[in-house]
């Protein structure tokens, strides 16, 4: 019987290490390209650096301003994501705990956004709806379009409301707690673990977004985020473009990202055995 469980296991194996390996190949090839000279980088010719050229990390920390930028990726990554776990979180509860007029309809309209994907076709009116609040010139209007967009992270909870059942509501309403206090009090605790994987996501989406913050940072370089940042690193003195350089400044900004997903593997696993015991 083992002999046979390895023969059943081994492609699966097979399949999960090729997948792993190609996922993992980009980062690999870009890591390795941080620490070339830019004529080996444009050649191509090995795969290994002649010299490591561990001056890029320096040279590409002190050309751009990175602590300027990993402020700004911060502030508009912690907010967004906290205001996306707050609206959709709240959403979610009203639409699975409330029967009210249009629900389906509101449930429609937004399935109806991840299936469409418009890009830059909003980006003019989004920024026009910003100058009629005055924020055209903050990332506070980032981030508010960003927490707009959370049709993802609304069906991610509202699936999880389903697994809680409405006796703890009504239990919590016969101890003297209304609508909004069950939610703070009971529900939400329950929601943690969901909570942590759409901050994860959300987090992620929001520190690589690269179109939003170039737009409302045309005017004020000093709001630009890391993504903005370093696509600037691609051209250094005269023009030149230095790829070397925007790599070793992707590698950098990659290390956040790395911390956030550690921190988050115990609830992808809270997350898996819950699905399992449901």
């Amino acid at each position: 019987m083992t002999i046979r469980k390895m023969l059943i296991r081994t492609p699966l194996w097979l399949l999960l290490l090729i997948t792993g390996a190609l996922m993992l190949f980009p980062i690999i090839i870009a890591l390795l390209g941080s620490f070339k000279t830019n004529l080996e980088l444009t050649t191509g010719a090995t795969l290994l650096p002649l010299k490591w050229q561990f001056q890029n990390y320096v040279q590409a920390w002190n050309q751009a301003d990175f602590s300027g930028f990993t402020f700004n990726s911060l502030y508009v990554a912690v907010f967004a994501t906290v205001g996306t776990l707050l609206v959709s979180a709240m959403a979610a509860y009203a639409v699975d705990r409330v029967a009210f007029k249009g629900k389906k309809l509101f449930i429609f309209l937004q399935s109806f956004t991840l299936f469409i994907s418009i890009g830059a076709v909003v980006l003019r009116p989004q920024f026009d709806l910003m100058v009629s609040i005055g924020l055209q010139k903050s990332l506070w209007g980032v981030i508010i379009i960003l927490i707009s967009a959370h049709a993802t992270a609304f069906f991610m909870i509202i699936g999880f409301f389903r697994g809680i059942p409405k006796d703890l509501d009504e239990a919590a309403l016969i101890d003297g707690c209304n609508f909004y206090s069950t939610f703070w009090r009971i529900i939400l605790p329950l929601l943690r673990p969901a909570l942590a994987v759409v901050a994860l996501f959300t987090f992620r989406n929001a520190w690589n977004e690269y179109i939003l913050p170039l737009v409302f940072s045309l005017s004020r370089p000093d709001l630009q985020t890391l993504p903005v940042g370093l696509a600037n690193l691609r051209y250094g003195a005269g023009a030149a473009v230095e790829n070397q350089l925007m790599l070793a400044g992707a590698c950098i900004s990659i290390l956040p990202l790395l911390i956030v997903y550690i921190f988050a593997n115990r609830s992808f696993m809270q997350v898996t055995v819950g699905s399992v015991k449901g």
